[in-house]
């Protein structure tokens, strides 16, 4: 799995203002992702939205996926800092 293939099943299963995922093993992925999904809930929340979203990859084809998730409130307060 490329890190392109992970981006896209994310956008495609989630409403998104922002992905980008980097990898280049096709088992260790690192993400940032901004969702208005997001809005309300904590960040374990969050997590499991995109974890939800990968579904059978997570187990079969992803061996860790590290994450920062961002509301799009949220990513544009990290983006002033």
């Amino acid at each position: 799995m490329t890190a392109d293939e992970v981006r896209s099943t994310i956008m495609n299963g989630l409403p998104c203002d922002h992905v980008e995922v980097l990898g280049d093993d096709g088992q260790h992925f690192e993400a940032v992702i901004v969702s208005p999904q997001f809005t309300g809930k904590n960040m374990v929340q969050q997590h499991q939205l995109v974890y939800l979203t990968l579904g059978e990859r997570m187990r079969a084809e992803i061996h860790a996926l590290s994450m920062r998730t961002f509301t799009p409130e949220g990513w544009t307060l990290s983006a002033m800092k």
